[in-house]
């Protein structure tokens, strides 16, 4: 998986840890983009838990460092506690720190994951005419996200898919779904798709999906209109 780092404890038992960060967003003066404390953690929260679930694993505790003062440690909390109710995990644990020494010009947060797996999804599935392709939700990024929150794949939606055998998620990055695929693959291929597959999609507002091509009913009728198909073409085989 691209941003988890799995570590085998036995031969069906695996540790799982992911991370988030995110800087100049936030609420002091200096930050590029504004948004509320409780809305920069929830959706950093996303990107990390979201790489934990796509790798196969079952979150158990959540890490948050605070860099803005401990007098925002309600706002992030209640961001992180949002995603958790989502995914109806209230039960785990949240813990982590402040810097109170120093104060920063900038916003700054760092989000860790850890988890537990008993079959890890480490990789997609090569160019195989058994599975197909999706993105599911749209890359957006900054304020696009706050105006088009109905295109963002819900929490909810993306740990449904990631329970589903044979099922792999890769969530999408801020280099956009072209350079996802680009490092699932590593070779030459063409894609087509309504969507802009260069834009970015920033935390994680879409992911790539993998599934057996007859299931794909049951995927389109679980994401309806956050389904957008990937024909994907293998230039070697032209």
């Amino acid at each position: 998986m691209r941003n988890a780092v799995i570590q085998p404890i036995t031969s069906e038992q695996f540790l799982i840890f992911t991370s988030d960060n995110s800087g100049g967003i936030g609420e002091k003066d200096n930050d590029e983009v504004k948004v509320p404390y409780d809305i920069l953690a929830y959706y950093s929260f996303r990107v990390a838990v979201m790489e934990c679930l796509a790798a196969g694993g079952e979150p158990t505790s959540i890490i948050l460092h605070n860099f803005n003062g401990e007098g925002h440690w309600h706002s992030l909390m209640k961001g992180i506690h949002k995603g958790l109710e989502e995914l109806e995990m209230r039960h785990i644990n949240v813990s982590g720190s402040s810097e109170s020494n120093f104060s920063m010009v900038q916003s700054a947060i760092g989000i860790a994951v850890a988890g537990k797996a008993k079959h890890v999804k480490r990789s997609m599935p090569s160019f195989r005419p058994e599975f197909g392709w999706a993105v599911i939700g749209k890359p957006l990024v900054g304020q696009g996200v706050m105006d088009h929150s109905s295109f963002v794949i819900p929490l909810e939606m993306f740990k449904s898919l990631s329970a589903l055998e044979d099922v792999y998620l890769w969530p999408v990055g801020s280099k956009g779904i072209q350079a996802e695929l680009e490092q699932i693959f590593h070779k030459d291929f063409k894609v087509n798709s309504e969507l802009d597959l260069h834009a970015s999609a920033g935390p994680s507002t879409c992911t790539i999906v993998s599934y057996p091509i007859n299931h794909e009913e049951e995927i389109h009728s679980k994401c309806r209109e956050l389904f957008y198909p990937l024909e994907m073409i293998d230039r070697i085989k032209g």
